[in-house]
């Protein structure tokens, strides 16, 4: 007996494959509007100053106001990051005034700042004369100006080195 061949299958209609392509162009663009917008909007870190307030020049009729010793805490900046205090003030005319006792130290949080916050408990209102010694950086006037700050010196000065305080200092520091 003959057999029949099956019936041919019907063909299968296959769907076109279309190569997808997306568009970046609003992406980018609306990246960069965001970009642009939080660029405008940001407030950039603004530079912090310390306000130092320098004192009227004396007319000439003015005296001086004497400075108690006993308030004083003389800072005189050295070479190599290095601070040098003593407590009091150098009276070179008065022999029955002790010489100080030089005292080293650095900018640390060790250093000047627990000189100055000792100095500050023992005494109500000390007043801190800074001196900038021959070898002293422009970045340790800026430094001890910070720790003038921290500590929250009251009153403080900018004063010159005299020859009693170079005596105090090493031969190596006069110069």
């Amino acid at each position: 007996m003959p057999s029949n061949p099956p019936p041919p299958k019907p063909a299968k209609n296959r769907a076109r494959k279309h190569s997808f392509r997306l568009d970046m162009t609003p992406m980018v663009d609306l990246a960069f509007l965001l970009l642009t917008f939080f660029m405008l909007t940001t407030t950039f870190a603004k530079p912090r100053v310390m306000q130092l307030q320098m004192p009227v020049k004396p007319q000439v009729d003015d005296q001086n106001t004497p400075l108690p010793a006993s308030k004083a805490m003389t800072i005189i900046l050295g070479s190599g990051h290095q601070a040098y205090y003593y407590f009091g003030l150098t009276q070179p005319d008065d022999p029955s005034v002790p010489v100080p006792t030089l005292h080293t130290t650095n900018f640390g949080p060790k250093g000047i700042r627990q000189a100055l916050l000792a100095w500050g408990q023992r005494r109500p209102t000390p007043v801190v004369l800074i001196k900038a010694g021959p070898r002293a950086k422009y970045s340790d006037m800026v430094d001890i100006l910070d720790e003038m700050n921290i500590t929250g010196q009251k009153k403080y000065a900018l004063t010159d080195l005299t020859a009693a305080d170079r005596q105090l200092l090493s031969p190596s520091e006069r110069q």
